[in-house]
């Protein structure tokens, strides 16, 4: 048998969710970037730029696997 001991996290740390903003700013995408405790909150107008927005931190960051929820019209 084998034991391994993981620590698991909730959210993002801090310095990874002001990367992701400093990301997001410098992408000039018509969106805008909030940090809300452990997560960072992401709003646009268009559908197309919040998808734009999501293909680009999934390339960009790789600290930490990103899920992205409550995406909506």
């Amino acid at each position: 048998k084998r034991k391994q001991t993981m620590k698991i996290q909730k959210g993002i740390t801090s310095d990874l969710s002001k990367k992701v903003v400093r990301i997001i700013k410098d992408s000039k995408l018509k969106v805008q970037a909030s940090i809300q405790g452990d997560a960072v909150r992401v709003t646009g107008a268009k559908r197309d730029d919040l998808q734009d927005t999501m293909a680009l931190l999934k390339k960009e960051v790789t600290e930490a696997p990103l899920g992205f929820n409550n995406f909506r019209d």
